[in-house]
């Protein structure tokens, strides 16, 4: 498994507490860099249902720098881009640290590319 950044744009927080519009912090501690199969389809039709201000943030943390402000500004035709955007979307994987609950301070430990999202008995 991997904790890469689409995969973390579509989670939220499960602390009954927070807002489901808010991303999780990413702080990071290993981070590996894995090689996946180009597709442009996939990409064109994933940018619309991205959190892009979400993305572009946990992309800075990851120091994946160059990518457009906003989707509007995002050259489909432009295969050079749209790979730099593939790569910061895809290849770019979380395998130790954590996902913060920026609301409620919560830490969720991420272990070999996996996030530990499991509640205690006292937060149900």
């Amino acid at each position: 498994a991997n904790m890469i950044l689409l995969t973390h744009n579509m989670m939220v927080s499960p602390m009954k507490e927070a807002s489901k519009s808010v991303p999780l912090k990413i702080e990071a501690e290993e981070v590996q860099e894995l090689e996946k199969e180009f597709n442009l389809d996939f990409l064109v039709n994933i940018i619309d249902r991205l959190d892009w201000a979400g993305f572009l943030e946990a992309a800075a943390i990851l120091n994946q720098q160059g990518l457009p402000s906003s989707t509007e500004e995002i050259d489909k035709t432009n295969e050079e881009s749209m790979r730099k955007l593939h790569h910061a979307l895809m290849e770019v994987d979380v395998v130790t640290g954590a996902l913060v609950c920026t609301e409620t301070g919560r830490r969720f430990p991420i272990a070999g590319g996996i996030p530990n999202m499991l509640l205690n008995q006292d937060e149900l």
